[in-house]
């Protein structure tokens, strides 16, 4: 029986924030779109929404890591040149088995460079990451560009089309239609990621990487563990590009593809994983109207690149700045940077107060 000074306690019920009509809009947004466009035009917005999937991959690095992995294209290349090979050798484009071993490819490749990069002994600082990624893209650009056995500069033809049990997923309504369901999986897959406890602490180490360093956290560990996550999404993405294109050339695995990948993550928003897709579209569709006008065609790229500097200078936040606020982009996890809520672990004290004086700061809100 109650007292008579109790209160009933009230359940707080989930609010559905601007961002998530956003997202929402979004992705109905792609689905219209398959039904709009037909042909040529359905293939190109296929080519897209595979490009948004290597985007989140390098969103989820940097702008939810602090992580400027400049050599994403390494392992969404080297899945797609694996996927060719595959198909050629072996004559077989089983969905199940090209993604997984673009998945495969990408997770190794990732691992091999972290552990040169990021599970060292002292801390790694952005720009040695930075440079070391885009360095192992240039130089796996040239080794592809060189060797005969995978056609050198021509790059190399995907001859199978890709299968799901007896039916063939030749680049079409269906095939678009399913590269929405595996971006909607990998979007859904990491949002809540990085909304959980262990985006908690991607936070934290976006923030004040020694703060979270002095509880206890191995921060290396946590870095390699994200970044080989973002390498096996874009090996994932890289094998159906392949399949979908029939093609894979040394453009998709070197430096260009890698550095427009963090310019849709940049241009779009950082850190908000629905950015780098308007991040995509946007850029990619300005690019094709601009280039298709007789006059701008020959400058389209010069324009594309002021555009995009003015963009991320002037308005860092990306285009999602204007439609949603940034609590509602990032969260309550990534709410400030002005103070960090950690879950306990490690062997530091779960209550060791803060510089502010008393406040625990092991626990999150």
């Amino acid at each position: 029986m109650n007292s008579p000074t109790s209160r009933p306690t009230s359940v707080s019920r989930p609010r559905i924030s601007r961002f998530n009509i956003v997202e929402i809009a979004v992705f109905i947004a792609l689905l219209v779109a398959g039904s709009t466009f037909q042909g040529y035009e359905q293939q190109i917005m296929t080519k897209l929404v595979l490009l948004s999937i290597l985007a989140i991959s390098f969103d989820l690095c940097w702008g939810y890591s602090g992580i400027m992995a400049f050599g994403q294209a390494l392992f969404f290349g080297s899945a797609g040149y694996a996927a060719a090979l595959l198909s050629t050798f072996a004559h077989t484009g089983n969905l199940f088995v090209v993604l997984l071993l673009g998945g495969l490819v990408g997770l190794t490749g990732s691992f091999l460079v972290a552990w040169f990069l990021l599970l060292g002994r002292r801390k790694t600082e952005i720009i040695f990451v930075s440079l070391g990624t885009l360095t192992a893209s240039y130089i796996a650009e040239r080794l592809v560009g060189g060797w005969q056995l995978i056609g050198a500069a021509n790059g190399i033809s995907v001859p199978d089309p890709l299968r799901i049990g007896s039916y063939e997923l030749y680049p079409g309504p269906v095939f678009f239609y399913f590269s929405i369901f595996v971006l909607a999986c990998v979007y859904c897959l990491v949002r809540f990621l990085v909304r959980s406890q262990f985006g908690l602490v991607l936070s934290g180490m976006r923030q004040n990487e020694e703060r979270l360093a002095f509880f206890g956290y191995r921060v290396q560990v946590y870095k390699a563990i994200v970044f080989c996550l973002a390498g096996l999404i874009a090996g994932m993405a890289g094998c159906l590009f392949a399949f979908h294109e029939s093609y894979i050339g040394p453009t998709n695995i070197g430096f260009v593809q890698s550095t427009y990948a963090a310019l849709y993550a940049l241009f779009g928003g950082p850190g908000t994983l629905l950015g780098p897709i308007l991040g995509v579209f946007v850029i990619e569709g300005v690019g094709f109207a601009i280039s298709d006008v007789e006059l701008l065609r020959g400058i389209w790229p010069a324009i594309m690149g002021v555009l995009m500097v003015v963009v991320v200078v002037y308005r860092p936040k990306g285009i999602i700045g204007f439609l949603v606020s940034d609590r509602d982009r990032r969260g309550s996890f990534f709410a400030g940077d002005a103070e960090m809520n950690l879950p306990a672990s490690g062997p530091s004290s779960p209550t060791a107060p803060d510089r502010e004086g008393g406040r625990n700061v092991a626990s999150p809100r």
